[in-house]
């Protein structure tokens, strides 16, 4: 369905460069990427009354460069709020909503193997603490846990620690954010406690993934993989490491800008680009399967 709404596409296009010089992690590309949307921009590439079809063509625009996932411009079909990152936030309420926060499935399979299904996002921690709390506390008492991320398309990073405190027996370094000034970093940590049982950090965990798997629930995947604490089954992710920022460019457009660079501590870099690559490579359709005949043979063993 075509989608018209009043907009200009100079204007957007000239705060939308602005936003980047100012704001993308990497200063070098985002001047190479502003001059590239004013020269499109020139050329007539963006000649349309169709936002959804411009936000389209611009995303294409800004990725052109080094393949950055969470560099866009995002089409919200309802009005957003001028706040930056508002419009993000508008959109994922109804997701949280409609998920039982977050972990809309847990169930127990045959041999003491649990299931706790994470989608459709990891959502902010002050939202999601409860219902996160509530299900990795009924899971604990499982003999060996899959966590089933393969349509999880990211969310918090705080999320992301707090899921893996559950996961762990003592506080872990996780991740490292590098941000755009070059003078501040900021370090992710595990919890030394969480709110009631913990799984722990030495009974069988399997991660379930797929191409879709995207952001911070790739950080989850890679933290713990690359802590030898889970084996990932399933795709390789989609390869997004950059936190981003959201700003309301036009009612309806938001520029969604990386605004750091994550860096694990074990292996020195990231899965921008590459995704998170599977130890047991399958289809995702599979990865269930694979994975509880997996943790079976390892608690028989």
């Amino acid at each position: 369905m075509t989608t018209h709404t009043t907009f200009v596409p100079a204007s957007v296009i000239k705060e939308t460069a602005g936003l980047l010089t100012d704001h993308y992690a990497f200063p070098d590309t985002a001047v190479q990427l502003a001059d590239l949307l004013h020269r499109r921009l020139a050329e007539g590439a963006y000649d349309t009354d169709d936002a959804a079809e411009f936000a389209r063509r611009v995303t294409d625009d800004l990725q052109s460069a080094n393949g950055d996932q969470h560099l866009s411009l995002k089409y919200h079909a309802e009005p957003v709020p001028p706040k930056q990152g508002e419009a993000a936030l508008e959109s994922i309420r109804r997701d949280f909503e409609t998920s039982l926060g977050g972990a809309p499935r847990v169930e127990l399979l045959g041999g003491g193997v649990a299931v706790l299904e994470l989608a459709p996002m990891l959502f902010p921690l002050d939202w999601t603490a409860d219902a996160l709390s509530a299900a990795l506390g009924l899971v604990s008492r499982a003999q060996a846990l899959i966590i089933d991320l393969r349509a999880n398309r990211g969310g918090d990073p705080d999320t992301v620690a707090f899921v893996c405190s559950h996961l762990l027996d003592e506080r872990t370094h996780l991740n490292t954010m590098y941000w755009r000034d070059g003078e501040r970093s900021e370090q992710s940590w595990s919890q030394p406690h969480v709110p009631g049982a913990r799984f722990g950090g030495s009974k069988p965990l399997y991660l379930l993934t797929s191409g879709q798997t995207f952001s911070a629930a790739e950080e989850l995947a890679y933290d713990l993989q690359q802590l030898g604490r889970a084996d990932i089954v399933g795709e390789s992710t989609r390869g997004g490491a950059h936190p981003r920022q959201g700003w309301t460019v036009h009612p309806h457009l938001e520029a969604s800008i990386p605004t750091g660079r994550a860096i694990n501590p074990v292996s020195g870099t990231n899965w921008e680009g590459v995704g998170v690559q599977p130890d047991v490579p399958c289809t995702a359709a599979d990865a269930l399967d694979r994975a509880h005949v997996l943790a079976l043979a390892r608690l028989e063993a």
